[in-house]
């Protein structure tokens, strides 16, 4: 049996005519895609009450949070500044009840852009809500390069999980404007980019958080070690998947 990965959904919330689509929930299609070529089974969770979060346990080995919308601010203590981007509290609601649920039950947890975010600021980091508030960040974090394209390199930290899987010096893509400001208790950077803007995240101890900035399920299809984060998310999820 293929692991079971959980995928919360985003929220379509542009106007739209049709009616079935208003406010409808959606996976991007690539993490599906990089997910069943990795050997995984994708199950998509809409954004609803974070109180049957607790329903949805027993479904899933691993998860990925992915991209979207801003992290509501405040959840991590702060108000909204001038050049926070669109926020959905809904989908923030249930993707940080749901990120420590997850922990608690030693699921295997990968997170993708904003689900690197969302994972900052759910375990008590918080973060920078436009990267223009840090003064370490010179370089183009937002490429207008087409993104499946890499635009910018990582320095990747010797003795991480990281390194093992990509390399020292790795090229990614980058769309992102927010970025990790404090560090949560329980995981570390593990790469930064030239300017120290923080690009990935590893829990301390074990291996149940794995999260990068960048946006890998655009690049896994001709680039071997962007496909090797989504084999090694199937891997984490299949030891806890033998546990039960």
């Amino acid at each position: 049996m293929r692991p079971r990965i959980a995928v919360p959904a985003d929220t379509l919330t542009e106007a739209t005519e049709i009616i079935n689509e208003r406010m409808a929930p959606f996976a991007p299609k690539p993490i599906i895609e990089a997910i069943v070529k990795s050997g995984g089974a994708p199950v998509i969770f809409p954004s609803v009450a974070p109180e049957m979060v607790g329903d949805y346990l027993d479904l899933f080995d691993g998860v990925i949070f992915a991209g979207g919308a801003d992290v509501d601010p405040t959840f991590f203590g702060e108000e909204p500044h001038q050049k926070l981007g669109p926020t959905y509290r809904k989908r923030d609601e249930f993707e940080i009840e749901l990120l420590k649920q997850a922990v608690k039950a030693g699921k295997a947890i990968f997170g993708i852009c904003r689900g690197m975010q969302v994972i900052n600021a759910g375990l008590g980091g918080t973060l920078y809500q436009d990267l223009s508030e840090n003064p370490l960040a010179t370089i183009k974090h937002s490429q207008d390069a087409p993104g499946n394209f890499p635009s910018h390199h990582l320095t990747v930290e010797l003795d991480s999980r990281l390194f093992d899987l990509m390399g020292h010096r790795p090229f990614v893509n980058s769309r992102h404007h927010q970025g990790l400001k404090k560090i949560a208790p329980g995981v570390k950077v593990v790469a930064s980019a030239d300017d120290g803007v923080p690009e990935a995240i590893e829990s301390i101890a074990g291996n149940q958080i794995l999260a990068v900035q960048w946006h890998p399920e655009n690049m896994y299809k001709h680039y071997p070690e962007s496909q090797r984060l989504f084999a090694d998310l199937i891997d984490r999820a299949r030891a806890v998947q033998a546990k039960r």
